[in-house]
Protein backbone atom coordinates (compact mmCIF):
# COMPACT_ATOMS: atom_id res chain seq x y z
CA UNK A 1 0.00 0.00 0.00
CA UNK A 2 1.25 3.47 -0.89
CA UNK A 3 1.41 5.67 2.20
CA UNK A 4 0.30 9.27 1.84
CA UNK A 5 1.97 10.34 5.08
CA UNK A 6 4.42 8.82 7.54
CA UNK A 7 4.96 10.45 10.94
CA UNK A 8 8.34 9.07 11.78
CA UNK A 9 10.22 8.46 15.03
CA UNK A 10 7.74 9.96 17.48
CA UNK A 11 6.47 8.84 20.87
CA UNK A 12 2.86 7.73 20.52
CA UNK A 13 0.49 8.71 23.33
CA UNK A 14 -2.57 7.07 21.88
CA UNK A 15 -5.43 8.61 23.90
CA UNK A 16 -6.13 5.52 26.00
CA UNK A 17 -4.56 4.63 29.33
CA UNK A 18 -1.82 2.72 27.47
CA UNK A 19 1.73 3.90 28.32
CA UNK A 20 3.55 5.87 25.66
CA UNK A 21 5.68 4.01 23.12
CA UNK A 22 7.99 4.85 20.22
CA UNK A 23 6.62 4.16 16.75
CA UNK A 24 6.11 5.42 13.24
CA UNK A 25 2.54 6.11 12.11
CA UNK A 26 1.52 5.42 8.52
CA UNK A 27 -1.52 7.00 6.90
CA UNK A 28 -3.34 6.28 3.65
CA UNK A 29 -6.63 7.66 2.34
CA UNK A 30 -7.21 9.61 5.53
CA UNK A 31 -6.93 6.57 7.80
CA UNK A 32 -4.23 5.25 10.13
CA UNK A 33 -3.12 2.03 8.45
CA UNK A 34 0.09 1.09 10.26
CA UNK A 35 1.80 1.77 13.57
CA UNK A 36 5.29 0.48 14.35
CA UNK A 37 8.50 0.36 12.35
CA UNK A 38 7.66 1.54 8.82
CA UNK A 39 10.38 1.04 6.24
CA UNK A 40 8.67 2.41 3.16
CA UNK A 41 8.68 6.11 2.43
CA UNK A 42 5.51 8.14 2.46
CA UNK A 43 4.55 10.68 -0.15
CA UNK A 44 4.94 13.13 2.75
CA UNK A 45 6.93 12.66 5.94
CA UNK A 46 6.88 14.43 9.29
CA UNK A 47 9.94 14.09 11.52
CA UNK A 48 8.56 13.54 15.04
CA UNK A 49 11.86 12.70 16.74
CA UNK A 50 11.68 13.88 20.37
CA UNK A 51 7.99 14.72 20.01
CA UNK A 52 4.66 13.20 20.97
CA UNK A 53 2.20 11.89 18.39
CA UNK A 54 -1.32 12.08 19.81
CA UNK A 55 -4.88 12.10 18.52
CA UNK A 56 -6.11 15.51 17.43
CA UNK A 57 -7.66 17.43 20.29
CA UNK A 58 -11.46 17.74 20.43
CA UNK A 59 -13.16 20.86 21.76
CA UNK A 60 -16.70 20.25 22.98
CA UNK A 61 -17.86 23.85 23.50
CA UNK A 62 -17.44 26.37 20.68
CA UNK A 63 -19.47 28.95 18.79
CA UNK A 64 -17.94 28.70 15.30
CA UNK A 65 -21.41 28.73 13.65
CA UNK A 66 -20.81 32.14 12.04
CA UNK A 67 -16.99 32.19 11.89
CA UNK A 68 -16.89 29.03 9.79
CA UNK A 69 -18.40 31.12 6.99
CA UNK A 70 -15.23 33.21 6.62
CA UNK A 71 -12.41 31.44 8.48
CA UNK A 72 -11.43 28.11 6.90
CA UNK A 73 -8.81 27.35 9.57
CA UNK A 74 -10.98 27.57 12.67
CA UNK A 75 -8.58 29.92 14.41
CA UNK A 76 -7.37 30.17 17.06
CA UNK A 77 -8.40 26.58 17.95
CA UNK A 78 -6.39 24.94 15.18
CA UNK A 79 -3.21 26.66 16.43
CA UNK A 80 -3.52 24.61 19.64
CA UNK A 81 -3.83 21.16 18.09
CA UNK A 82 -7.63 21.08 17.87
CA UNK A 83 -8.87 19.05 14.91
CA UNK A 84 -12.61 18.72 15.73
CA UNK A 85 -15.06 21.04 17.45
CA UNK A 86 -18.67 21.00 18.63
CA UNK A 87 -20.47 24.26 17.79
CA UNK A 88 -23.99 25.54 18.38
CA UNK A 89 -23.79 25.51 22.16
CA UNK A 90 -26.18 27.33 24.53
CA UNK A 91 -29.02 27.42 22.01
CA UNK A 92 -27.25 29.92 19.72
CA UNK A 93 -27.12 28.87 16.08
CA UNK A 94 -27.76 30.59 12.76
CA UNK A 95 -30.00 27.78 11.55
CA UNK A 96 -32.82 27.21 11.14
CA UNK A 97 -33.43 30.75 9.97
CA UNK A 98 -34.73 32.42 6.82
CA UNK A 99 -32.44 35.03 5.28
CA UNK A 100 -35.19 37.65 5.55
CA UNK A 101 -35.33 37.00 9.31
CA UNK A 102 -31.60 36.76 10.00
CA UNK A 103 -31.86 39.48 12.64
CA UNK A 104 -33.79 37.03 14.84
CA UNK A 105 -30.64 34.87 15.03
CA UNK A 106 -28.01 37.60 14.98
CA UNK A 107 -29.47 39.66 17.85
CA UNK A 108 -28.72 36.83 20.32
CA UNK A 109 -25.23 36.14 19.00
CA UNK A 110 -24.36 39.82 19.01
CA UNK A 111 -24.66 40.28 22.76
CA UNK A 112 -24.85 36.91 24.45
CA UNK A 113 -21.80 35.66 22.53
CA UNK A 114 -20.16 39.03 21.81
CA UNK A 115 -20.07 38.54 18.04
CA UNK A 116 -19.67 41.59 15.84
CA UNK A 117 -22.87 42.27 13.90
CA UNK A 118 -20.86 44.06 11.21
CA UNK A 119 -18.56 41.05 10.83
CA UNK A 120 -21.47 38.63 10.60
CA UNK A 121 -23.34 40.74 8.04
CA UNK A 122 -20.20 41.08 5.92
CA UNK A 123 -18.94 37.53 6.35
CA UNK A 124 -22.06 35.36 6.08
CA UNK A 125 -23.64 34.54 2.74
CA UNK A 126 -27.07 33.29 3.82
CA UNK A 127 -27.71 30.26 1.61
CA UNK A 128 -29.95 28.23 3.89
CA UNK A 129 -33.23 28.14 5.73
CA UNK A 130 -33.48 24.82 7.55
CA UNK A 131 -30.79 23.20 9.66
CA UNK A 132 -30.34 20.56 6.95
CA UNK A 133 -29.73 23.37 4.42
CA UNK A 134 -27.11 24.87 6.75
CA UNK A 135 -25.21 21.60 7.08
CA UNK A 136 -25.32 21.19 3.29
CA UNK A 137 -23.80 24.67 2.95
CA UNK A 138 -21.10 23.78 5.47
CA UNK A 139 -20.25 20.73 3.36
CA UNK A 140 -19.50 23.13 0.48
CA UNK A 141 -17.45 25.61 2.51
CA UNK A 142 -13.64 25.14 2.70
CA UNK A 143 -12.66 23.83 6.13
CA UNK A 144 -9.37 23.10 7.82
CA UNK A 145 -10.82 21.28 10.84
CA UNK A 146 -13.93 19.20 11.51
CA UNK A 147 -17.24 20.60 12.79
CA UNK A 148 -20.15 18.95 14.54
CA UNK A 149 -23.08 21.01 15.74
CA UNK A 150 -26.25 21.22 17.78
CA UNK A 151 -29.50 22.73 16.63
CA UNK A 152 -30.02 25.72 18.92
CA UNK A 153 -33.25 26.36 20.80
CA UNK A 154 -33.27 30.14 20.32
CA UNK A 155 -32.92 29.77 16.54
CA UNK A 156 -35.48 26.96 16.48
CA UNK A 157 -37.97 29.05 18.45
CA UNK A 158 -37.63 32.17 16.31
CA UNK A 159 -37.82 30.09 13.11
CA UNK A 160 -41.19 28.74 14.20
CA UNK A 161 -42.59 31.68 16.19
CA UNK A 162 -40.91 34.79 14.78
CA UNK A 163 -41.04 37.75 17.15
CA UNK A 164 -43.51 35.86 19.34
CA UNK A 165 -40.56 33.76 20.50
CA UNK A 166 -39.58 36.66 22.77
CA UNK A 167 -43.04 37.07 24.30
CA UNK A 168 -43.53 33.93 26.39
CA UNK A 169 -44.25 30.19 26.34
CA UNK A 170 -45.02 28.44 23.07
CA UNK A 171 -48.43 27.07 22.18
CA UNK A 172 -49.12 23.44 21.35
CA UNK A 173 -48.88 23.97 17.58
CA UNK A 174 -45.63 25.90 18.04
CA UNK A 175 -44.14 23.00 19.99
CA UNK A 176 -45.29 20.51 17.36
CA UNK A 177 -43.64 22.63 14.65
CA UNK A 178 -40.40 22.88 16.68
CA UNK A 179 -40.45 19.13 17.21
CA UNK A 180 -40.76 18.50 13.45
CA UNK A 181 -37.79 20.76 12.72
CA UNK A 182 -35.78 19.14 15.52
CA UNK A 183 -36.48 15.73 13.99
CA UNK A 184 -35.32 16.98 10.57
CA UNK A 185 -32.13 18.47 12.06
CA UNK A 186 -31.27 15.23 13.83
CA UNK A 187 -31.89 13.31 10.59
CA UNK A 188 -29.51 15.75 8.85
CA UNK A 189 -26.79 14.93 11.39
CA UNK A 190 -27.16 17.41 14.26
CA UNK A 191 -25.23 16.10 17.24
CA UNK A 192 -28.04 17.14 19.56
CA UNK A 193 -30.10 20.03 20.86
CA UNK A 194 -28.90 22.99 22.93
CA UNK A 195 -30.60 25.72 24.93
CA UNK A 196 -29.97 28.51 27.42
CA UNK A 197 -31.80 29.11 30.68
CA UNK A 198 -29.16 31.55 31.88
CA UNK A 199 -29.99 35.04 33.07
CA UNK A 200 -26.60 36.05 31.62
CA UNK A 201 -27.89 35.60 28.09
CA UNK A 202 -29.71 38.59 26.64
CA UNK A 203 -30.17 40.14 23.21
CA UNK A 204 -28.62 43.28 21.81
CA UNK A 205 -31.89 45.10 22.59
CA UNK A 206 -31.75 43.98 26.24
CA UNK A 207 -34.35 41.22 26.17
CA UNK A 208 -33.95 37.62 27.29
CA UNK A 209 -32.82 35.36 24.45
CA UNK A 210 -35.70 33.41 22.95
CA UNK A 211 -34.94 30.11 24.68
CA UNK A 212 -35.31 31.74 28.09
CA UNK A 213 -38.98 32.37 27.33
CA UNK A 214 -39.67 28.66 27.03
CA UNK A 215 -41.33 26.88 29.95
CA UNK A 216 -39.89 23.59 31.21
CA UNK A 217 -42.64 21.60 29.47
CA UNK A 218 -41.30 22.80 26.11
CA UNK A 219 -37.77 21.70 27.01
CA UNK A 220 -39.02 18.33 28.25
CA UNK A 221 -40.98 17.75 25.04
CA UNK A 222 -38.06 18.52 22.73
CA UNK A 223 -35.45 16.59 24.70
CA UNK A 224 -37.89 13.72 25.23
CA UNK A 225 -38.49 13.47 21.49
CA UNK A 226 -34.73 13.41 20.88
CA UNK A 227 -34.51 10.49 23.30
CA UNK A 228 -37.33 8.66 21.51
CA UNK A 229 -35.46 9.00 18.22
CA UNK A 230 -32.40 7.27 19.64
CA UNK A 231 -30.48 10.00 21.29
CA UNK A 232 -28.40 13.06 20.76
CA UNK A 233 -26.70 15.22 23.38
CA UNK A 234 -28.69 17.89 25.26
CA UNK A 235 -26.51 20.88 26.16
CA UNK A 236 -27.66 23.88 28.14
CA UNK A 237 -26.56 27.02 29.89
CA UNK A 238 -27.87 26.65 33.41
CA UNK A 239 -30.41 28.69 35.31
CA UNK A 240 -28.60 30.68 37.98
CA UNK A 241 -29.41 30.70 41.70
CA UNK A 242 -27.57 32.23 44.66
CA UNK A 243 -27.39 29.14 46.91
CA UNK A 244 -27.94 25.41 47.19
CA UNK A 245 -31.48 25.62 48.57
CA UNK A 246 -32.81 27.81 45.77
CA UNK A 247 -30.87 25.84 43.16
CA UNK A 248 -32.05 22.38 44.15
CA UNK A 249 -35.52 22.34 42.44
CA UNK A 250 -33.93 23.20 39.09
CA UNK A 251 -31.22 20.57 39.48
CA UNK A 252 -33.88 18.01 40.40
CA UNK A 253 -35.78 18.81 37.18
CA UNK A 254 -32.57 18.44 35.21
CA UNK A 255 -31.77 15.11 36.85
CA UNK A 256 -35.26 13.79 36.08
CA UNK A 257 -34.93 14.93 32.46
CA UNK A 258 -31.65 13.05 32.00
CA UNK A 259 -33.10 9.88 33.53
CA UNK A 260 -36.46 10.03 31.76
CA UNK A 261 -35.19 10.99 28.30
CA UNK A 262 -32.11 8.79 28.22
CA UNK A 263 -30.20 11.63 26.52
CA UNK A 264 -26.77 12.66 27.77
CA UNK A 265 -27.06 16.09 29.41
CA UNK A 266 -24.09 18.46 29.60
CA UNK A 267 -23.28 22.00 30.70
CA UNK A 268 -20.38 24.18 31.81
CA UNK A 269 -19.23 23.30 35.32
CA UNK A 270 -17.27 26.09 36.95
CA UNK A 271 -16.53 27.50 40.38
CA UNK A 272 -17.03 31.08 41.42
CA UNK A 273 -16.24 33.08 44.51
CA UNK A 274 -19.69 34.70 44.26
CA UNK A 275 -21.46 31.31 44.62
CA UNK A 276 -18.90 29.13 46.42
CA UNK A 277 -21.05 26.00 46.67
CA UNK A 278 -22.01 25.87 42.99
CA UNK A 279 -19.45 23.46 41.58
CA UNK A 280 -19.86 20.94 44.40
CA UNK A 281 -23.64 20.95 43.93
CA UNK A 282 -23.10 20.19 40.25
CA UNK A 283 -20.56 17.42 40.87
CA UNK A 284 -22.99 15.84 43.33
CA UNK A 285 -25.72 16.08 40.69
CA UNK A 286 -23.61 14.04 38.26
CA UNK A 287 -23.18 11.30 40.83
CA UNK A 288 -26.91 11.22 41.69
CA UNK A 289 -27.88 11.09 38.03
CA UNK A 290 -25.47 8.25 37.29
CA UNK A 291 -26.79 6.30 40.29
CA UNK A 292 -30.29 6.51 38.79
CA UNK A 293 -29.12 5.34 35.36
CA UNK A 294 -28.98 8.72 33.66
CA UNK A 295 -26.07 10.25 31.78
CA UNK A 296 -24.85 13.71 32.66
CA UNK A 297 -21.42 15.26 32.41
CA UNK A 298 -19.84 18.63 33.07
CA UNK A 299 -17.74 20.66 30.68
CA UNK A 300 -14.62 21.72 32.57
CA UNK A 301 -12.42 24.68 31.83
CA UNK A 302 -8.72 24.21 32.56
CA UNK A 303 -8.12 27.59 34.19
CA UNK A 304 -9.81 30.81 35.32
CA UNK A 305 -12.36 32.43 33.05
CA UNK A 306 -10.67 35.71 32.11
CA UNK A 307 -12.00 38.87 30.55
CA UNK A 308 -9.16 40.30 28.45
CA UNK A 309 -9.11 44.06 28.00
CA UNK A 310 -6.87 46.59 26.32
CA UNK A 311 -6.94 49.66 24.13
CA UNK A 312 -6.70 47.59 20.95
CA UNK A 313 -9.83 45.58 21.85
CA UNK A 314 -12.26 46.52 24.64
CA UNK A 315 -11.88 48.39 27.92
CA UNK A 316 -13.99 48.37 31.09
CA UNK A 317 -14.47 52.11 30.56
CA UNK A 318 -15.93 51.92 27.05
CA UNK A 319 -19.49 52.62 28.22
CA UNK A 320 -18.59 55.89 29.98
CA UNK A 321 -19.42 59.11 28.15
CA UNK A 322 -15.94 60.62 27.93
CA UNK A 323 -14.37 57.28 27.05
CA UNK A 324 -16.96 56.65 24.32
CA UNK A 325 -15.75 59.84 22.66
CA UNK A 326 -12.11 58.76 23.03
CA UNK A 327 -12.71 55.25 21.76
CA UNK A 328 -14.25 56.49 18.51
CA UNK A 329 -10.77 57.71 17.56
CA UNK A 330 -8.04 55.66 15.93
CA UNK A 331 -5.45 54.07 18.21
CA UNK A 332 -2.90 56.72 17.27
CA UNK A 333 -5.39 59.49 18.04
CA UNK A 334 -6.24 57.85 21.38
CA UNK A 335 -2.55 57.77 22.27
CA UNK A 336 -2.15 61.46 21.46
CA UNK A 337 -5.28 62.32 23.46
CA UNK A 338 -3.94 60.48 26.52
CA UNK A 339 -0.68 62.42 26.24
CA UNK A 340 -2.69 65.58 26.89
CA UNK A 341 -2.53 65.98 30.73
CA UNK A 342 -5.89 67.71 31.06
CA UNK A 343 -7.82 65.24 28.97
CA UNK A 344 -6.10 62.30 30.63
CA UNK A 345 -7.02 63.69 34.07
CA UNK A 346 -10.69 63.97 33.11
CA UNK A 347 -10.76 60.45 31.66
CA UNK A 348 -9.02 58.95 34.69
CA UNK A 349 -11.47 60.65 37.04
CA UNK A 350 -14.43 59.31 35.06
CA UNK A 351 -12.92 55.80 35.02
CA UNK A 352 -12.47 55.88 38.80
CA UNK A 353 -16.00 57.01 39.58
CA UNK A 354 -18.14 55.48 36.83
CA UNK A 355 -21.07 55.06 36.59
CA UNK A 356 -20.76 51.42 35.55
CA UNK A 357 -23.74 49.34 34.52
CA UNK A 358 -24.33 45.71 35.40
CA UNK A 359 -22.41 43.52 32.99
CA UNK A 360 -23.88 40.15 32.05
CA UNK A 361 -22.10 37.07 30.80
CA UNK A 362 -18.61 37.92 29.63
CA UNK A 363 -19.29 41.60 29.00
CA UNK A 364 -16.68 44.08 30.13
CA UNK A 365 -17.35 44.85 33.75
CA UNK A 366 -16.25 47.49 36.26
CA UNK A 367 -12.49 47.15 36.81
CA UNK A 368 -11.22 45.39 39.93
CA UNK A 369 -7.62 46.46 40.03
CA UNK A 370 -6.59 44.14 42.86
CA UNK A 371 -7.36 41.11 40.68
CA UNK A 372 -6.72 42.59 37.23
CA UNK A 373 -3.54 41.03 35.86
CA UNK A 374 -0.92 42.56 33.63
CA UNK A 375 -0.59 40.09 30.76
CA UNK A 376 3.11 40.17 29.96
CA UNK A 377 3.85 36.44 29.64
CA UNK A 378 2.03 33.27 28.52
CA UNK A 379 1.49 31.92 32.05
CA UNK A 380 1.68 33.50 35.51
CA UNK A 381 2.43 34.44 38.10
CA UNK A 382 1.25 37.85 36.97
CA UNK A 383 1.49 41.17 38.72
CA UNK A 384 -1.81 42.93 39.24
CA UNK A 385 -2.66 46.48 38.31
CA UNK A 386 -3.43 47.13 41.97
CA UNK A 387 0.03 46.01 43.11
CA UNK A 388 1.79 48.25 40.62
CA UNK A 389 -0.52 51.16 41.46
CA UNK A 390 0.37 50.83 45.18
CA UNK A 391 4.09 50.80 44.35
CA UNK A 392 3.83 53.90 42.19
CA UNK A 393 1.35 55.73 44.40
CA UNK A 394 -1.11 56.24 41.54
CA UNK A 395 -4.56 54.96 40.61
CA UNK A 396 -5.24 51.71 38.80
CA UNK A 397 -6.48 53.47 35.72
CA UNK A 398 -3.25 55.52 35.61
CA UNK A 399 -1.26 52.28 35.62
CA UNK A 400 -3.36 50.96 32.72
CA UNK A 401 -2.83 54.17 30.74
CA UNK A 402 0.92 54.27 31.49
CA UNK A 403 1.44 50.65 30.44
CA UNK A 404 -0.59 51.20 27.30
CA UNK A 405 1.44 54.26 26.31
CA UNK A 406 4.70 52.42 27.05
CA UNK A 407 3.68 49.51 24.80
CA UNK A 408 2.39 51.49 21.82
CA UNK A 409 -1.14 50.80 23.12
CA UNK A 410 -0.78 46.99 22.87
CA UNK A 411 -0.70 46.06 26.59
CA UNK A 412 -3.44 43.62 27.61
CA UNK A 413 -5.01 43.06 31.02
CA UNK A 414 -6.95 40.07 32.35
CA UNK A 415 -9.65 40.07 35.01
CA UNK A 416 -10.96 36.73 36.35
CA UNK A 417 -14.73 36.38 36.61
CA UNK A 418 -15.10 32.65 37.38
CA UNK A 419 -12.89 29.69 38.36
CA UNK A 420 -10.84 32.09 40.49
CA UNK A 421 -9.73 29.24 42.79
CA UNK A 422 -7.47 26.87 40.87
CA UNK A 423 -7.85 24.19 43.56
CA UNK A 424 -11.54 24.09 42.69
CA UNK A 425 -10.65 23.91 38.99
CA UNK A 426 -8.51 20.85 39.68
CA UNK A 427 -11.34 19.29 41.71
CA UNK A 428 -13.64 19.71 38.71
CA UNK A 429 -11.05 18.37 36.24
CA UNK A 430 -10.49 15.24 38.33
CA UNK A 431 -14.17 14.34 38.68
CA UNK A 432 -15.12 11.22 36.64
CA UNK A 433 -18.20 12.91 35.17
CA UNK A 434 -16.45 15.93 33.63
CA UNK A 435 -14.66 16.43 30.35
CA UNK A 436 -12.29 19.22 29.27
CA UNK A 437 -14.08 21.69 26.99
CA UNK A 438 -15.29 25.32 27.17
CA UNK A 439 -13.01 27.24 24.88
CA UNK A 440 -16.04 29.23 23.63
CA UNK A 441 -14.00 29.70 20.44
CA UNK A 442 -15.82 31.79 17.88
CA UNK A 443 -17.54 33.82 20.60
CA UNK A 444 -16.32 36.69 22.80
CA UNK A 445 -13.41 37.01 20.38
CA UNK A 446 -12.66 40.60 21.41
CA UNK A 447 -12.25 39.80 25.10
CA UNK A 448 -11.71 36.09 25.74
CA UNK A 449 -9.03 33.80 24.29
CA UNK A 450 -9.69 30.32 25.59
CA UNK A 451 -8.87 28.41 22.41
CA UNK A 452 -5.66 27.61 24.28
CA UNK A 453 -7.36 25.29 26.79
CA UNK A 454 -5.51 22.20 25.38
CA UNK A 455 -2.05 23.75 25.42
CA UNK A 456 -2.67 25.26 28.86
CA UNK A 457 -3.77 21.89 30.26
CA UNK A 458 -0.62 20.20 28.95
CA UNK A 459 1.73 22.97 30.06
CA UNK A 460 0.21 23.90 33.44
CA UNK A 461 -1.51 20.82 34.84
CA UNK A 462 0.62 18.10 33.17
CA UNK A 463 4.13 19.54 32.90
CA UNK A 464 4.33 22.21 35.60
CA UNK A 465 1.97 20.97 38.32
CA UNK A 466 2.20 17.24 37.46
CA UNK A 467 -1.44 16.88 38.51
CA UNK A 468 -1.94 14.50 35.57
CA UNK A 469 0.40 12.23 33.64
CA UNK A 470 0.95 12.99 29.97
CA UNK A 471 -1.17 9.97 29.11
CA UNK A 472 -4.00 11.27 31.30
CA UNK A 473 -3.77 14.77 29.85
CA UNK A 474 -3.91 13.53 26.27
CA UNK A 475 -6.84 11.23 27.04
CA UNK A 476 -8.73 14.16 28.60
CA UNK A 477 -8.37 16.08 25.33
CA UNK A 478 -9.05 13.23 22.90
CA UNK A 479 -10.76 9.94 23.70
CA UNK A 480 -12.90 11.29 26.54
CA UNK A 481 -14.58 14.04 24.48
CA UNK A 482 -14.81 11.72 21.47
CA UNK A 483 -16.77 9.23 23.55
CA UNK A 484 -18.95 11.87 25.22
CA UNK A 485 -20.06 13.37 21.90
CA UNK A 486 -20.17 10.14 19.94
CA UNK A 487 -17.21 10.76 17.61
CA UNK A 488 -16.31 7.09 17.69
CA UNK A 489 -13.92 7.06 14.72
CA UNK A 490 -11.64 9.63 16.36
CA UNK A 491 -9.80 10.27 19.61
CA UNK A 492 -7.34 7.35 19.45
CA UNK A 493 -4.13 6.60 17.55
CA UNK A 494 -5.17 3.20 16.30
CA UNK A 495 -5.25 1.35 12.99
CA UNK A 496 -8.52 1.92 11.20
CA UNK A 497 -9.25 5.25 12.90
CA UNK A 498 -9.45 8.58 11.10
CA UNK A 499 -6.01 10.19 10.97
CA UNK A 500 -6.69 13.31 13.00
CA UNK A 501 -3.39 13.81 14.82
CA UNK A 502 -1.23 16.38 16.55
CA UNK A 503 2.56 16.27 16.90
CA UNK A 504 3.89 18.32 19.81
CA UNK A 505 6.89 18.82 22.07
CA UNK A 506 5.83 17.92 25.63
CA UNK A 507 8.67 20.00 27.08
CA UNK A 508 7.64 23.26 25.42
CA UNK A 509 3.95 23.08 24.49
CA UNK A 510 2.19 26.16 25.87
CA UNK A 511 -0.04 29.06 24.82
CA UNK A 512 1.57 32.26 23.64
CA UNK A 513 0.58 35.73 24.81
CA UNK A 514 -2.53 36.81 22.85
CA UNK A 515 -2.49 39.81 20.57
CA UNK A 516 -5.12 41.99 18.93
CA UNK A 517 -6.01 41.86 15.24
CA UNK A 518 -8.53 43.46 12.90
CA UNK A 519 -8.83 40.52 10.49
CA UNK A 520 -12.55 39.82 10.89
CA UNK A 521 -14.95 40.79 8.09
CA UNK A 522 -15.66 44.54 8.07
CA UNK A 523 -12.39 45.06 9.97
CA UNK A 524 -13.88 43.99 13.30
CA UNK A 525 -11.46 43.39 16.17
CA UNK A 526 -10.53 40.14 17.83
CA UNK A 527 -7.82 38.53 19.93
CA UNK A 528 -5.61 35.83 18.43
CA UNK A 529 -3.48 33.38 20.37
CA UNK A 530 -0.85 31.10 18.93
CA UNK A 531 1.01 28.27 20.65
CA UNK A 532 4.55 27.10 21.27
CA UNK A 533 5.54 23.49 20.83
CA UNK A 534 2.77 22.35 18.45
CA UNK A 535 4.79 21.06 15.51
CA UNK A 536 2.15 19.60 13.20
CA UNK A 537 -1.63 19.29 13.01
CA UNK A 538 -3.01 16.57 10.74
CA UNK A 539 -6.70 16.40 9.79
CA UNK A 540 -8.10 13.48 7.83
CA UNK A 541 -4.58 12.37 6.95
CA UNK A 542 -3.55 15.73 5.49
CA UNK A 543 -1.12 18.10 7.17
CA UNK A 544 -3.03 21.29 7.98
CA UNK A 545 -0.40 23.24 9.94
CA UNK A 546 3.35 22.95 10.38
CA UNK A 547 4.70 25.05 13.26
CA UNK A 548 1.56 27.16 13.10
CA UNK A 549 1.80 27.84 9.35
CA UNK A 550 -0.96 26.71 7.02
CA UNK A 551 0.14 24.21 4.38
CA UNK A 552 -2.71 25.08 2.02
CA UNK A 553 -4.64 21.87 2.71
CA UNK A 554 -8.30 22.16 3.76
CA UNK A 555 -9.30 18.61 4.72
CA UNK A 556 -11.97 19.38 7.34
CA UNK A 557 -15.41 17.78 7.28
CA UNK A 558 -18.85 18.22 8.78
CA UNK A 559 -19.24 15.47 11.38
CA UNK A 560 -22.75 14.06 11.55
CA UNK A 561 -24.28 12.04 14.34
Amino acid sequence: MTLDLVIRGGTVVDGTWMPRYRADVGIANGTIVSIGRITERGAEEIDAEGKVVAPGFIDGHTHFDAQICWDPLGTSSSYHGVTSVIMGNCGFTIAPCREAEMDLALRSLERAEDMSRAAMLAGIQWRWETFADYFAELDRLPKGINYAGYIGHSALRTYVMGERAYDGPAGEEDIRAMTRELEAALAAGAIGFSTSRSQSHATADDRPVASRMADWREVQTLVGRMGELGGGVFELALEQYPNSDSRRPFLDRLEDLAVDSGCPVTFITASTTAVPDLHRDLLALFDRTAARGGRMFGQAHAREFLSITGFEVKLPFDGLAGWKELRRLSIDEQRRALEDPDRRRRLADEALHGPYGNAIGAEARAPQYDTMRIVDRPEGPYRTVGELAAERGVSGVDVMIDLALDSDMSQLFAQPFANQNMDSVLEILKHPHTVVAVSDSGAHVSQIVDSSVPTFLLSHWVRNKQAFTLEEGVRMLTLEPAQRWGLHDRGVVQQGRVADLVVFDPDTIAPNVPHAATDLPAGAKRLIQHATGVHATVVGGQTLLIDGEHTGALPGQVLRR
